[in-house]
Order: structure tokens, then sequence, then C-alpha cells
């Protein structure tokens, strides 16, 4: 038996994504089914609950039931009331596993504590520490699109959103430069599905040794930054190792910990540089205003941000009984806040199907979340990108996509494995 078709017989197809979205019962919806965002068929089932039940409970599905917000006012309503709906269990679907206890570092705590250990890493992505890295990371953007293969097919993914993730990872952490691919499989072997890990011929346990291989990578920093004091510059680590809230973290909240930073790096700006190439492509008149004005450009990164929403969802979890679009939740309920719902809400969007880089209320956007906790690398993944589409435009009048994307067969993180392209030079 294949690969593929072991893969197919442990997770078999619900049906949904090659169904009419409004024909199926709608107790029966299942928007965290993994295959909807593989095919890319999940916008009609979205639309269908924004519609007829913004709030709505799905009894069974491979998480367990779960309430999924759909609407923007009521994503926004959750996000602000951080002790009805607690992040501190999980910020996925998944529940933790007992056996490896991982918490995903300050996302998953609350309060005071959330404050704390927030405060002692926001030093490294405040302006301060922006301006020391955008000619760092213009450098690499510049090296990156100067090696690209003139005339030939390539995988963008690969070549330029991986490659300019990474090396802004390994900048941040101020990891050795050789080893810097390491965080990106770190980052994928975090967010991996099971079938995805089946699909690669890996298991649970294989996840489980290469975090504790990133743990044991990291101590060693750790120690080695100890009591060290890089004047204005701060990388994670360092700030870590020496901030008074963070010094004393056992291994498990420290590899948390690094696992939210190097999510966080990394899924954000590598899927929305390949999601804004795609997004060009499939709306060619959009790239024409681009090629007549590049003062777009900063406005088109954060359309690109809502139009793609690299992360699809975050959860919380009722910490009481509580009441949500006339629906009454109990606590300890999943409570699924789907950003990638919420930026396409025709009410708090207007014309929110469409990919408009000039969209005036573009920055409005939920996929960095809000309230206490709004992603707080907003700013370094808005400057990554928007540096990146400035070289890129300087050198190529197109970059065409010549074959259909892969997408990531995951519904929380909403990004690609493979987009092949070539680059056309004005």
């Amino acid at each position: 038996m294949s690969e593929a078709n072991q893969v197919s017989d442990a997770f078999p197809s619900k049906g949904q994504a090659g169904a009419d979205p409004y024909s199926i019962p709608l107790d029966k919806v299942d928007v965290s089914d993994a295959e909807l965002f593989e095919t890319n068929t999940l916008w009609g089932y979205f639309e269908r609950l924004r519609r007829e039940d913004p709030v709505h409970y799905c009894a069974e599905s491979e998480f367990g039931g779960y309430w999924s917000v759909t609407r923007y006012d009521d994503i926004v309503h959750v996000e602000k009331n951080h002790e009805i709906f607690s992040s501190a269990h999980s910020i996925t679907l998944n529940d933790p596993d007992p056996d490896f206890p991982l918490e995903a570092g300050f996302i998953t705590m609350d309060g005071e504590r959330h404050q704390a250990h927030r405060k002692v890493v926001q030093p490294a992505a405040s302006p301060r520490n922006l301006k020391y890295l955008e000619p760092l990371i213009r450098q690499r953007v510049i090296e990156i699109l100067d090696g690209l293969p003139v005339g030939e097919t390539f995988d963008w993914v690969d070549k330029v959103s991986i490659e300019l993730t990474t090396g802004m990872l390994a900048t941040l952490f101020d990891f050795p430069w050789e080893d810097r691919r390491k965080l990106t499989h770190w980052s994928d072997m975090t967010t991996a599905s099971e079938e995805q890990l089946a699909a690669e011929g890996l298991t649970e346990a294989d996840r489980e040794a290469s975090l504790r291989e990133c743990l044991a990578t990291f101590t060693e920093l750790w120690e080695q930054r100890k009591g060290r004091d890089d004047g204005e510059r701060l990388d994670f680590i360092t700030a870590l190792a020496n901030g008074a809230a963070t010094q004393d973290l056992d291994p498990m909240e420290y590899l948390g910990t690094l696992i939210l930073l190097i999510v966080g790096g990394n899924d954000t700006t590598r899927n929305s540089l390949t999601g804004g190439v795609l997004a060009l492509n499939e709306n060619p008149k959009e790239y024409q205003k681009l090629r007549d004005n590049l003062d777009l450009i900063p406005n088109m990164v954060s359309e690109i941000i809502r139009w793609q929403t690299p992360l699809a969802h975050m959860r919380r979890t009722a910490t009481c009984d509580t009441e949500l679009g006339g629906k009454s939740i109990k606590k300890g309920d999943k409570v699924i806040m789907w950003y990638v719902s919420g930026n396409r809400d025709e009410s708090a969007f207007d014309r929110a199907d469409e990919f408009l880089i000039d969209r005036e209320d573009a920055r409005r956007h939920l996929s960095f979340g809000l309230g206490v906790h709004f992603c707080m690398g907003s700013r370094l993944a808005e400057m990554q990108i928007r540096v990146a589409w400035e070289e890129t435009m300087k050198r190529f009048r197109q970059v065409e996509v010549v074959g259909e994307p892969v997408r990531v067969r995951s519904p929380f993180v909403k990004g690609y494995a493979e987009l092949p392209v070539r680059v056309h030079p004005w």
C-alpha cells in the first residue's frame, strides 16, 4: 500500500471538499476539516456559517466538539474578553498531549504572567530594533532575488519565502547561520497535523524527538548567553536568559516560548510572501495597479495579510458559562475564532471577497489578533513583506505563477508547500 493510500485510509475524506456547502445539514458542517484548506474549498462553508449560524457548534470532529465564531464583530468580542475566553489551555483545536505537555509560551498565558513574559522579548521586535534590522533584511532580500534563476521555473516557497524568513529568524535568535533551516523544520514539525506527519512517514514520536532536539540546541545557547549584555541590540535568547520573569523557566516552558517565537516568526511572513504572489497573479488588474504606483506597497502588505490570513484560527476556552451570539456556551467549551472567516466578513469589509491593494481599511484585518494577545511581531512581519516587494518590483515586471500551488493540509496554518513561478525582468 502506498503512503498516500495509507494516509487516505487513516484519515478518510469527509466529502465536504467536493460538495455544495449548502447541501450538507448545518449541524454536520465541520470547518476544521483539513481537506477544505488543502483544496481551497473552505470559503462557501464559512460564508454559510456567517449567514445562517455565525456561532456554530460542531459536535463531532477530529478534535471533538467545538464552537466556530465566524463573524468579525463576534471575534472581536471574544478577543477583548480574555477573562471569559482564555487562551491558557491551548490556542489550537488540538488539546495538549499529556505525555508531552508542551505549552506555546506566553500566548497560552493570561493576566500579569502573560504581560511579564511578553515584556521580556518585546524589545527584540521594537521600533528601535527594527531600525537596525531593516537594512540587514533588505540586503538579504537583494541577495535572494539577485540569485533567482531568470528564465527557469522554480519554487518560490523554497527559494524566497523560506530563505527570507529563516534568515530573519536566525538573526532574531542570533542562531548559527549555517543551521538556519533547522528553524523552519522545527516550525513545520510543531504545526504539522497527524495527516501531514503520516504523509512524510513520520509519527508523533518523531515530532517529540525533533522538538527535544530543538530544546537541547537552544539550551546550549541559553547557557552561553546568561549574563550577556549586547547593548541596544537584543536577541530573543539573551532576553529570555536574563529577563527577571523568564530566567528561571523550566525546560518545557522554555521550549514552548521558543516554539511560539519560531512559528510566529515563520508562518505569517512565509505564507504571506507566497500568498501575495498568488493573489497578484489571480488579480492581474491589481498587479498592474501596483506597477503603476509603487507607493501602494505598504497598504498592499496589509491587504495581502488580510487576504491570506496565514493562521486560520485561534482557540479560546470558556472559563465560565456564558452567551455569545444567542448561544449558550458552557465552561470548558472550545471556542474557535476563525480569522480566515472574519477577514472575509461582508459586514466588516466592503467587497470582502476581492483582493484590492488600495483597500482603505486593509489594516483592520484580524490576522494578528486583537487585545492582549495582539501579535508582538506584527510590525516586523509587515516590514519584511514590504521590503521584499520593494526589491522585487525593482527587478521584476512579474513573478508569474506557472503551476498550481500546493497548499498545506491544515486548518491552522493556512499556507503553501510549493508555488512554481518564473520571474520576468523589466
